[in-house]
């Protein structure tokens, strides 16, 4: 597989699972939020990757048999599904997310998730089209426009992601999620000059993430002809 390759299956790892945590704890700050706050803040403060798995774990077997028992209670829907989404269990947090969807046509974080669980099976088209209905142009959210960006990537369609980054970035300056995804987007495009300009001020931010400053390291690869360039660090933030 070449470099390019590993990139463009990189992208939208990146923006998918990069956004979940930081989605779920700007959930707390959300009026009428339906996600629980406390299991969120559990699995932020966990010390390492393996801990961080483990409480993602603990938290699925609590909220199976809930779903299980009330299907239709929004909150424990969404519950299951992100943490599904953080497990790897692609076809099941789909599943969920886009039966709750169905029932809370409206609820945006529910919306939201079930976007970025059709971009985790590669389904570009239908998570842009869930994508719109997630925020409003009154209303807008950095991570939906940051993931709307990442999708168009995958499409082939760099001009218009950057212009969804660039309208993320108003909303969330120097966000390091943010500025990974635009980085990326240049690397896809063989603008390495620009990639590492552009992921070397995200890495430089004191809130960049393990896989952030791994593509950094991805893209001086590149730029040094390194055909395997280190893959970035797994993630489940």
């Amino acid at each position: 597989m070449s470099s390019y390759a590993v990139l463009v299956g990189r992208l939208g790892a990146v923006a998918t699972l990069g956004l979940l945590l930081s989605g779920c704890l700007a959930d707390k700050l959300t009026t009428g939020s339906i996600m629980p706050t406390a299991a969120s803040r559990e699995v932020s403060t966990a010390t390492s990757p393996e801990a961080r798995e483990a409480r993602w774990r603990e938290l699925a077997a609590k909220y199976a048999p809930a779903y299980q028992k009330n299907p239709n209670d929004a909150a424990t829907a969404y519950a299951y599904g992100v943490t599904l989404r953080a497990l790897g269990q692609r076809a099941h947090a789909l599943a969920v997310l886009e039966a709750a969807s169905v029932k809370n046509p409206k609820q945006t974080q529910i919306l939201a998730a079930y976007g970025r669980a059709l971009s985790d099976v590669g389904r570009y088209e239908d998570a842009l089209r869930v994508y719109e209905r997630a925020h409003t142009p009154d209303r807008p959210d950095w991570r939906i426009l940051n993931a709307q960006g990442a999708a168009l990537d995958q499409l082939g369609r760099p001009g218009e992601a950057r212009g969804f980054y660039d309208a993320a970035l108003k909303l969330a300056p120097g966000e390091p999620a943010i500025l990974s995804n635009l980085g990326l987007s240049y690397a896809l495009s063989k603008d390495l000059a620009k990639a590492e300009t552009t992921l070397a001020q995200a890495a430089a931010s004191p809130n960049a993430s393990e896989t952030v400053r791994a593509n950094l390291v991805m893209v001086r690869g590149l730029r040094a002809g390194d055909p395997t360039p280190r893959k970035p660090a797994k993630q489940r933030t």
